[in-house]
């Protein structure tokens, strides 16, 4: 049986999407994220583009449930 990854979307018409805002939180976050091999970040920085991605799509996803 072939091992299976877990890091793949979920909806994978969206991975795009997702690859450009991740880009785009890094950026903002001020952490070097390069296209390709990012070994030599840390994973405080890696953590801290995911845990902002992730609270940045709940809050849309909030103001989406309230009606705004």
């Amino acid at each position: 049986m072939a091992s299976r990854s877990s890091n793949r979307a979920a909806v994978p018409e969206a991975k795009d999407a997702l690859d450009k805002f991740k880009y785009e939180v890094a950026s903002e976050l001020g952490v070097p994220l390069s296209d390709g091999y990012n070994g030599d970040l840390t994973s405080r920085q890696n953590g801290s583009v995911g845990g902002y991605m992730v609270k940045k799509m709940i809050e849309e996803q909030e103001k989406q449930m309230s009606g705004r």
